[in-house]
């Protein structure tokens, strides 16, 4: 079976997102791990990432895709910035071990 998805809002939380894409068809989705803009991240909510694994689970879903913040770049020559961007995704990394991925 191929893997069908799309981008997804995560404002609604982890099981809301699940719920869109089962409303789609989906059997996987993208979403922004943070704001996107300003790298700010909603606190964890562990009754709703494992509410979303049950159903992701039951849905029989693939890996998902985690989109990194556009503040993030590991690449810069400021060392400031650069210690700011393997922060943020080393928290992301963490944060994506609650879910499959």
């Amino acid at each position: 079976m191929g893997y069908f998805g799309c981008h997804l809002s995560a404002s609604g939380g982890n099981a809301a997102m699940v719920k869109t894409a089962l409303s789609i068809g989906a059997n996987t989705f993208a979403f922004f791990t943070r704001n996107p803009r300003g790298s700010k991240a909603k606190k964890e909510d562990p009754e709703d990432e494992a509410k979303a694994m049950a159903m992701m689970k039951e849905a029989g879903f693939a890996p998902l895709v985690a989109h990194g913040a556009y503040t993030m770049n590991l690449c810069t020559a400021d060392p400031e910035a650069r210690a700011f961007a393997a922060s943020v995704l080393a928290d992301d990394l963490r944060r994506m071990a609650a879910l499959p991925g």
